[in-house]
């Protein structure tokens, strides 16, 4: 499974060219990497109104799990955003910026800080949370046509984490 993630994201990463303008940079401020895991999930969305009173797909949060490099399932990810590793430990983080995925239809690369800690392990010394090489995700092709009707939509995308 993480091969063929591994190759969605290779291949998905050489078949588009980066977007033209000037990015926003999502590069931690500081840090250094401690580990590189591939996720393997899906991005949840609910049909709400907006302002306008027109219907819309809002995204509501992911769910997936992210693998090593031995293809091992070593982190989940969820509403929060939260990671929770196979040790117990967990992070919750906010998006401090954000820039267009080089992969067309798929969800923006972002930079989060972790903003809260629980348990002892692999995640307890995270700071800062990169989601790059995003493939999908985006908010579902089908008409959003009831409120809180629910959609999802697979996504694939590397999450770096730092010190």
């Amino acid at each position: 499974m993480v091969a063929l993630a591994a190759s969605v994201l290779a291949l998905g990463a050489c078949a588009l060219a980066p977007a033209a303008s000037s990015p926003a940079s999502i590069d931690p401020p500081q840090g250094q990497p401690i580990m590189t895991l591939t996720a393997s999930g899906i991005q949840i969305y609910s049909c709400e109104f907006d302002a306008h009173h027109r219907l819309g797909w809002v995204f509501q949060s992911p769910q997936a799990t992210l693998f090593d490099r031995s293809g091992h399932a070593a982190v989940r990810h969820g509403a929060g955003p939260s990671w929770e590793a196979q040790d117990g430990s967990r992070i919750v983080g906010h998006v401090l910026s954000q820039r267009p995925s080089d992969n067309n239809a798929s969800v923006p690369q972002l930079l989060l800080e972790t903003h809260s800690v629980g348990g002892s392990g692999v995640l307890s010394a995270v700071r800062y949370v990169q989601r790059v090489h995003t493939v999908g995700g985006v908010m579902p092709a089908g008409a959003c046509t009831a409120q809180g009707q629910v959609g999802s939509s697979p996504y694939l995308a590397q999450y770096v984490f730092y010190q």
